[in-house]
Protein backbone atom coordinates (compact mmCIF):
# COMPACT_ATOMS: atom_id res chain seq x y z
CA UNK A 1 0.00 0.00 0.00
CA UNK A 2 1.21 3.54 -0.53
CA UNK A 3 1.46 5.95 2.39
CA UNK A 4 -1.70 7.86 3.16
CA UNK A 5 -1.26 11.55 2.50
CA UNK A 6 -0.73 13.58 5.65
CA UNK A 7 -2.68 16.43 4.08
CA UNK A 8 -6.27 17.00 5.26
CA UNK A 9 -7.50 17.00 1.63
CA UNK A 10 -8.54 13.45 0.76
CA UNK A 11 -8.87 13.22 -3.00
CA UNK A 12 -8.52 10.84 -5.88
CA UNK A 13 -5.29 11.10 -7.80
CA UNK A 14 -5.60 13.63 -10.65
CA UNK A 15 -5.61 11.02 -13.43
CA UNK A 16 -7.95 8.62 -11.63
CA UNK A 17 -10.29 7.08 -14.23
CA UNK A 18 -7.87 7.49 -17.16
CA UNK A 19 -6.95 4.18 -18.82
CA UNK A 20 -3.74 3.90 -20.85
CA UNK A 21 -2.91 0.94 -23.12
CA UNK A 22 0.78 0.86 -23.97
CA UNK A 23 2.67 -1.30 -26.46
CA UNK A 24 5.92 -0.10 -25.01
CA UNK A 25 9.52 -1.17 -24.63
CA UNK A 26 12.91 0.16 -23.54
CA UNK A 27 12.87 3.65 -21.92
CA UNK A 28 10.95 6.44 -23.68
CA UNK A 29 7.46 4.90 -23.74
CA UNK A 30 7.68 3.29 -20.29
CA UNK A 31 8.93 6.56 -18.73
CA UNK A 32 5.95 8.48 -20.13
CA UNK A 33 3.38 5.94 -18.92
CA UNK A 34 4.98 5.41 -15.51
CA UNK A 35 4.50 9.11 -14.83
CA UNK A 36 0.85 8.84 -15.87
CA UNK A 37 0.54 5.90 -13.44
CA UNK A 38 2.22 7.93 -10.66
CA UNK A 39 -0.67 10.40 -11.01
CA UNK A 40 -3.34 7.71 -10.89
CA UNK A 41 -3.87 6.54 -14.47
CA UNK A 42 -4.45 2.83 -15.00
CA UNK A 43 -1.63 1.64 -17.28
CA UNK A 44 -1.98 -1.72 -19.02
CA UNK A 45 1.40 -2.66 -20.47
CA UNK A 46 1.35 -5.07 -23.41
CA UNK A 47 4.43 -7.32 -23.35
CA UNK A 48 5.70 -10.13 -25.56
CA UNK A 49 4.89 -13.51 -24.00
CA UNK A 50 7.95 -15.07 -22.37
CA UNK A 51 10.74 -12.50 -22.05
CA UNK A 52 8.48 -9.44 -22.16
CA UNK A 53 9.86 -5.91 -22.58
CA UNK A 54 13.53 -6.34 -23.56
CA UNK A 55 14.49 -3.73 -20.95
CA UNK A 56 13.83 -6.52 -18.41
CA UNK A 57 17.14 -8.02 -19.62
CA UNK A 58 19.36 -4.92 -19.76
CA UNK A 59 21.05 -5.92 -16.50
CA UNK A 60 20.28 -7.95 -13.37
CA UNK A 61 21.48 -5.41 -10.80
CA UNK A 62 18.31 -5.19 -8.67
CA UNK A 63 18.20 -8.63 -7.05
CA UNK A 64 18.05 -10.17 -10.52
CA UNK A 65 15.75 -7.54 -12.06
CA UNK A 66 16.99 -4.84 -14.41
CA UNK A 67 17.63 -1.38 -12.96
CA UNK A 68 15.99 0.23 -16.01
CA UNK A 69 12.87 -1.90 -15.69
CA UNK A 70 12.49 -1.27 -11.95
CA UNK A 71 12.83 2.47 -12.54
CA UNK A 72 10.23 2.67 -15.31
CA UNK A 73 7.51 0.12 -14.67
CA UNK A 74 5.97 0.35 -11.22
CA UNK A 75 2.18 0.72 -10.82
CA UNK A 76 1.47 -0.99 -14.18
CA UNK A 77 -0.48 -4.12 -15.12
CA UNK A 78 1.32 -6.50 -17.48
CA UNK A 79 -0.66 -8.35 -20.15
CA UNK A 80 1.30 -10.83 -22.27
CA UNK A 81 0.09 -10.71 -25.86
CA UNK A 82 1.68 -11.73 -29.15
CA UNK A 83 0.58 -8.83 -31.35
CA UNK A 84 1.44 -10.81 -34.50
CA UNK A 85 -1.09 -13.50 -33.60
CA UNK A 86 -4.48 -12.66 -35.22
CA UNK A 87 -6.21 -13.65 -31.93
CA UNK A 88 -4.57 -10.65 -30.27
CA UNK A 89 -6.64 -8.30 -32.45
CA UNK A 90 -9.86 -8.96 -30.51
CA UNK A 91 -8.06 -8.38 -27.23
CA UNK A 92 -6.51 -5.12 -28.45
CA UNK A 93 -9.88 -3.96 -29.80
CA UNK A 94 -11.58 -4.72 -26.47
CA UNK A 95 -8.81 -2.85 -24.61
CA UNK A 96 -8.85 0.19 -26.90
CA UNK A 97 -12.65 0.31 -26.70
CA UNK A 98 -12.26 1.13 -22.97
CA UNK A 99 -9.09 3.21 -23.21
CA UNK A 100 -8.42 6.94 -23.14
CA UNK A 101 -4.81 6.79 -24.33
CA UNK A 102 -2.95 4.38 -26.61
CA UNK A 103 0.83 4.74 -26.61
CA UNK A 104 3.31 2.77 -28.69
CA UNK A 105 7.05 2.95 -29.30
CA UNK A 106 7.40 -0.11 -31.50
CA UNK A 107 9.92 -0.14 -34.38
CA UNK A 108 9.12 2.22 -37.32
CA UNK A 109 6.12 0.97 -39.32
CA UNK A 110 5.35 -1.91 -36.92
CA UNK A 111 2.16 -0.40 -35.47
CA UNK A 112 0.76 0.22 -38.96
CA UNK A 113 1.49 -3.37 -40.00
CA UNK A 114 -0.35 -4.63 -36.91
CA UNK A 115 -3.41 -2.46 -37.64
CA UNK A 116 -2.50 -0.25 -34.66
CA UNK A 117 -1.46 2.88 -36.57
CA UNK A 118 -2.89 6.18 -35.34
CA UNK A 119 -5.11 6.70 -38.39
CA UNK A 120 -6.70 3.23 -38.07
CA UNK A 121 -7.42 3.33 -34.35
CA UNK A 122 -8.57 6.96 -34.27
CA UNK A 123 -10.98 6.32 -37.14
CA UNK A 124 -12.52 3.59 -35.02
CA UNK A 125 -12.33 5.35 -31.62
CA UNK A 126 -12.39 9.14 -32.15
CA UNK A 127 -12.16 9.85 -28.39
CA UNK A 128 -8.86 7.97 -28.18
CA UNK A 129 -5.61 9.89 -27.75
CA UNK A 130 -2.80 8.11 -29.57
CA UNK A 131 0.87 8.74 -28.91
CA UNK A 132 3.58 7.33 -31.17
CA UNK A 133 7.20 7.64 -30.09
CA UNK A 134 9.84 7.16 -32.77
CA UNK A 135 13.54 7.83 -33.17
CA UNK A 136 13.47 10.48 -35.87
CA UNK A 137 9.79 11.17 -36.64
CA UNK A 138 7.46 9.80 -39.30
CA UNK A 139 9.05 11.46 -42.36
CA UNK A 140 12.44 12.65 -43.55
CA UNK A 141 15.55 10.72 -44.60
CA UNK A 142 16.14 9.09 -41.19
CA UNK A 143 12.52 8.01 -40.68
CA UNK A 144 13.35 4.27 -40.70
CA UNK A 145 16.79 4.45 -39.05
CA UNK A 146 17.48 2.47 -35.89
CA UNK A 147 17.46 4.97 -33.08
CA UNK A 148 19.23 3.99 -29.88
CA UNK A 149 19.85 6.71 -27.33
CA UNK A 150 23.58 7.09 -28.07
CA UNK A 151 22.89 7.44 -31.81
CA UNK A 152 20.36 10.22 -31.18
CA UNK A 153 22.72 11.97 -28.72
CA UNK A 154 25.32 11.92 -31.51
CA UNK A 155 22.99 13.15 -34.29
CA UNK A 156 21.60 15.96 -32.09
CA UNK A 157 25.09 17.21 -31.16
CA UNK A 158 24.87 16.49 -27.43
CA UNK A 159 27.97 14.27 -27.55
CA UNK A 160 29.96 17.06 -29.26
CA UNK A 161 29.49 19.50 -26.35
CA UNK A 162 29.80 17.00 -23.47
CA UNK A 163 33.05 15.73 -21.97
CA UNK A 164 36.52 17.24 -21.76
CA UNK A 165 38.53 19.28 -24.24
CA UNK A 166 40.36 16.10 -25.29
CA UNK A 167 37.42 13.74 -25.51
CA UNK A 168 33.69 14.07 -26.21
CA UNK A 169 31.34 11.86 -24.17
CA UNK A 170 27.76 10.73 -24.14
CA UNK A 171 25.80 11.61 -21.03
CA UNK A 172 25.73 8.95 -18.31
CA UNK A 173 21.92 8.63 -18.52
CA UNK A 174 19.76 8.01 -21.64
CA UNK A 175 19.00 11.69 -22.20
CA UNK A 176 17.28 11.30 -25.59
CA UNK A 177 14.92 8.62 -24.28
CA UNK A 178 14.17 10.65 -21.14
CA UNK A 179 13.51 13.82 -23.16
CA UNK A 180 11.09 11.97 -25.48
CA UNK A 181 9.36 10.35 -22.49
CA UNK A 182 8.87 13.77 -20.90
CA UNK A 183 7.32 15.23 -24.06
CA UNK A 184 5.08 12.17 -24.50
CA UNK A 185 3.93 12.53 -20.88
CA UNK A 186 3.27 16.28 -21.11
CA UNK A 187 1.75 15.97 -24.60
CA UNK A 188 -0.71 13.35 -23.34
CA UNK A 189 -1.68 15.62 -20.43
CA UNK A 190 -2.35 18.49 -22.86
CA UNK A 191 -4.38 16.17 -25.14
CA UNK A 192 -6.47 14.94 -22.18
CA UNK A 193 -7.19 18.55 -21.25
CA UNK A 194 -8.08 19.40 -24.84
CA UNK A 195 -10.43 16.42 -25.03
CA UNK A 196 -12.33 17.70 -21.99
CA UNK A 197 -13.31 20.71 -24.11
CA UNK A 198 -13.73 19.15 -27.55
CA UNK A 199 -14.83 15.60 -26.76
CA UNK A 200 -12.42 14.22 -29.34
CA UNK A 201 -8.98 12.72 -29.04
CA UNK A 202 -5.90 13.49 -31.10
CA UNK A 203 -2.75 11.87 -32.47
CA UNK A 204 0.58 12.80 -30.89
CA UNK A 205 3.89 12.13 -32.62
CA UNK A 206 7.00 12.43 -30.48
CA UNK A 207 10.51 11.76 -31.70
CA UNK A 208 13.64 11.27 -29.63
CA UNK A 209 15.55 13.45 -32.11
CA UNK A 210 13.10 16.40 -31.91
CA UNK A 211 13.02 16.17 -28.11
CA UNK A 212 16.79 16.25 -27.76
CA UNK A 213 17.25 19.00 -30.39
CA UNK A 214 14.87 21.10 -28.25
CA UNK A 215 17.07 20.47 -25.21
CA UNK A 216 20.10 21.54 -27.29
CA UNK A 217 18.57 25.02 -27.68
CA UNK A 218 21.24 27.15 -26.02
CA UNK A 219 24.29 25.64 -27.79
CA UNK A 220 22.44 25.68 -31.14
CA UNK A 221 21.54 29.38 -30.84
CA UNK A 222 25.06 30.12 -29.61
CA UNK A 223 26.59 28.38 -32.64
CA UNK A 224 24.11 29.77 -35.18
CA UNK A 225 24.60 33.41 -34.20
CA UNK A 226 28.15 33.64 -32.87
CA UNK A 227 29.76 31.25 -35.33
CA UNK A 228 31.52 29.56 -32.41
CA UNK A 229 30.58 26.49 -30.41
CA UNK A 230 30.67 26.29 -26.59
CA UNK A 231 33.96 24.67 -25.53
CA UNK A 232 33.93 21.27 -23.84
CA UNK A 233 35.36 21.93 -20.40
CA UNK A 234 34.50 18.92 -18.19
CA UNK A 235 33.10 20.48 -15.01
CA UNK A 236 34.86 23.81 -15.50
CA UNK A 237 33.46 26.74 -17.48
CA UNK A 238 34.68 28.16 -20.79
CA UNK A 239 34.53 31.76 -19.51
CA UNK A 240 34.50 31.80 -15.70
CA UNK A 241 37.32 30.96 -13.23
CA UNK A 242 37.59 29.59 -10.63
CA UNK A 243 34.72 27.31 -11.55
CA UNK A 244 34.36 23.53 -11.37
CA UNK A 245 35.66 20.72 -9.20
CA UNK A 246 38.37 21.21 -6.57
CA UNK A 247 39.70 18.48 -4.30
CA UNK A 248 40.36 18.99 -0.59
CA UNK A 249 43.34 17.37 1.12
CA UNK A 250 41.23 14.39 2.27
CA UNK A 251 40.03 13.61 -1.28
CA UNK A 252 36.58 15.23 -0.99
CA UNK A 253 35.53 16.77 -4.33
CA UNK A 254 33.78 20.12 -4.01
CA UNK A 255 32.31 22.06 -6.91
CA UNK A 256 32.27 25.83 -6.74
CA UNK A 257 31.57 28.85 -8.88
CA UNK A 258 32.88 32.39 -8.43
CA UNK A 259 30.52 34.79 -10.19
CA UNK A 260 31.78 38.30 -9.34
CA UNK A 261 34.58 40.36 -7.74
CA UNK A 262 32.95 40.45 -4.29
CA UNK A 263 32.90 36.65 -4.25
CA UNK A 264 36.48 36.52 -5.57
CA UNK A 265 37.73 38.72 -2.73
CA UNK A 266 35.83 36.70 -0.11
CA UNK A 267 37.17 33.48 -1.64
CA UNK A 268 40.78 34.67 -1.32
CA UNK A 269 40.52 36.10 2.20
CA UNK A 270 38.24 33.45 3.79
CA UNK A 271 38.66 30.23 1.81
CA UNK A 272 42.31 30.54 0.75
CA UNK A 273 43.15 32.56 3.91
CA UNK A 274 45.31 34.85 1.73
CA UNK A 275 43.76 38.23 0.74
CA UNK A 276 46.87 39.06 -1.32
CA UNK A 277 45.86 36.57 -4.02
CA UNK A 278 42.82 38.69 -4.92
CA UNK A 279 45.02 41.61 -6.00
CA UNK A 280 47.62 39.45 -7.79
CA UNK A 281 47.95 41.11 -11.24
CA UNK A 282 47.38 37.72 -12.94
CA UNK A 283 43.99 37.24 -11.27
CA UNK A 284 42.45 40.61 -10.40
CA UNK A 285 39.72 40.62 -13.10
CA UNK A 286 37.36 37.94 -14.34
CA UNK A 287 38.94 38.02 -17.80
CA UNK A 288 42.48 37.61 -16.38
CA UNK A 289 41.40 34.71 -14.20
CA UNK A 290 40.04 33.00 -17.33
CA UNK A 291 43.33 33.60 -19.17
CA UNK A 292 45.47 32.31 -16.26
CA UNK A 293 43.09 29.50 -15.30
CA UNK A 294 45.80 26.81 -15.08
CA UNK A 295 48.03 28.81 -12.73
CA UNK A 296 45.03 29.81 -10.64
CA UNK A 297 43.77 26.21 -10.39
CA UNK A 298 47.24 25.04 -9.28
CA UNK A 299 47.43 27.74 -6.61
CA UNK A 300 43.96 26.82 -5.28
CA UNK A 301 44.78 23.09 -5.23
CA UNK A 302 47.98 23.78 -3.26
CA UNK A 303 46.08 25.80 -0.63
CA UNK A 304 43.32 23.20 -0.33
CA UNK A 305 45.77 20.33 0.25
CA UNK A 306 45.85 21.23 3.97
CA UNK A 307 42.03 21.28 4.40
CA UNK A 308 39.46 18.51 4.87
CA UNK A 309 36.33 18.59 2.72
CA UNK A 310 34.38 19.62 5.81
CA UNK A 311 36.70 22.60 6.52
CA UNK A 312 36.61 23.62 2.85
CA UNK A 313 32.80 23.65 2.80
CA UNK A 314 32.55 25.58 6.09
CA UNK A 315 34.83 28.29 4.66
CA UNK A 316 32.81 28.45 1.42
CA UNK A 317 29.65 28.95 3.49
CA UNK A 318 31.30 31.72 5.53
CA UNK A 319 32.31 33.42 2.28
CA UNK A 320 28.76 32.98 0.86
CA UNK A 321 30.06 31.20 -2.25
CA UNK A 322 27.85 28.80 -4.21
CA UNK A 323 29.17 25.26 -3.91
CA UNK A 324 28.18 21.60 -3.88
CA UNK A 325 29.66 18.22 -3.13
CA UNK A 326 30.55 16.22 -6.23
CA UNK A 327 28.95 13.04 -4.93
CA UNK A 328 29.28 9.48 -6.08
CA UNK A 329 26.06 7.48 -6.41
CA UNK A 330 26.36 5.76 -3.01
CA UNK A 331 26.55 9.18 -1.43
CA UNK A 332 23.46 10.37 -3.36
CA UNK A 333 21.53 7.35 -2.01
CA UNK A 334 22.28 8.64 1.51
CA UNK A 335 21.67 12.28 0.56
CA UNK A 336 20.49 14.33 3.55
CA UNK A 337 18.20 16.36 1.27
CA UNK A 338 16.31 13.19 0.29
CA UNK A 339 16.05 11.78 3.80
CA UNK A 340 15.35 15.22 5.28
CA UNK A 341 12.31 15.66 3.02
CA UNK A 342 11.01 12.09 3.38
CA UNK A 343 11.49 11.42 -0.35
CA UNK A 344 11.92 7.63 -0.07
CA UNK A 345 9.14 5.05 -0.35
CA UNK A 346 8.99 1.27 -0.71
CA UNK A 347 7.71 -0.29 -3.93
CA UNK A 348 6.71 -3.94 -4.19
CA UNK A 349 8.09 -6.17 -6.96
CA UNK A 350 8.56 -9.82 -7.92
CA UNK A 351 11.87 -9.67 -6.01
CA UNK A 352 10.45 -8.08 -2.85
CA UNK A 353 10.26 -4.53 -1.57
CA UNK A 354 12.56 -1.96 -3.22
CA UNK A 355 13.35 1.64 -2.30
CA UNK A 356 12.30 4.36 -4.74
CA UNK A 357 12.21 8.13 -4.59
CA UNK A 358 8.90 9.96 -4.86
CA UNK A 359 8.25 11.42 -8.33
CA UNK A 360 9.22 15.10 -8.71
CA UNK A 361 5.72 16.48 -9.31
CA UNK A 362 4.70 17.57 -5.80
CA UNK A 363 0.98 18.28 -5.84
CA UNK A 364 -0.72 19.55 -2.71
CA UNK A 365 -2.83 16.89 -1.03
CA UNK A 366 -1.64 14.13 -3.37
CA UNK A 367 0.51 11.17 -2.41
CA UNK A 368 1.62 9.69 -5.75
CA UNK A 369 0.82 6.10 -6.51
CA UNK A 370 3.83 3.81 -6.07
CA UNK A 371 2.48 0.31 -6.59
CA UNK A 372 4.02 -3.00 -7.56
CA UNK A 373 6.35 -3.65 -10.51
CA UNK A 374 4.73 -6.52 -12.47
CA UNK A 375 6.15 -9.82 -13.67
CA UNK A 376 5.60 -10.55 -17.40
CA UNK A 377 1.92 -11.32 -17.97
CA UNK A 378 1.07 -11.08 -14.28
CA UNK A 379 -2.32 -9.51 -15.07
CA UNK A 380 -3.18 -11.26 -18.35
CA UNK A 381 -5.91 -13.51 -16.95
CA UNK A 382 -7.51 -10.86 -14.75
CA UNK A 383 -7.65 -8.33 -17.57
CA UNK A 384 -9.04 -10.86 -20.09
CA UNK A 385 -11.72 -11.87 -17.61
CA UNK A 386 -12.59 -8.21 -17.09
CA UNK A 387 -12.95 -7.82 -20.89
CA UNK A 388 -15.20 -10.86 -21.01
CA UNK A 389 -12.58 -12.75 -23.06
CA UNK A 390 -11.55 -15.61 -20.81
CA UNK A 391 -9.36 -18.17 -22.49
CA UNK A 392 -8.99 -16.41 -25.84
CA UNK A 393 -5.23 -16.74 -25.65
CA UNK A 394 -5.06 -20.44 -24.91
Amino acid sequence: MHHMSTSPIARDLPLHGVTVISCEQAVAGPFATRQLADLGARVIKIERPGRGDFARDYDDAVRGMSSHFVWLNRSKESVALDLKDPKSRDVMAALLERADVFLQNLAPGAADRLGLGAADVRARWPRLITCSISGYGTSGPLRDAKAYDLLIQSEAGLVSITGTEAQPAKTGIPTADIAAGMYAFSGILAALYDRERTGVGTALDISLFDALVEWMGYPLYYAAYSGNVPRRTGTSHAAIAPYGTFRAGDGTDVVLSIQNEREWEAFCSIVLDDPAVSTDPRFNTGALRGQHRDELDRLIHDRLATLTGEQFQVRLEQAAIAHARQRDLHSVLEHPQLSGRDRWRDVNSPVGRLRATLPPICMEGVEPRMDRIPAVGEHTEAVLAELGLPGTLR
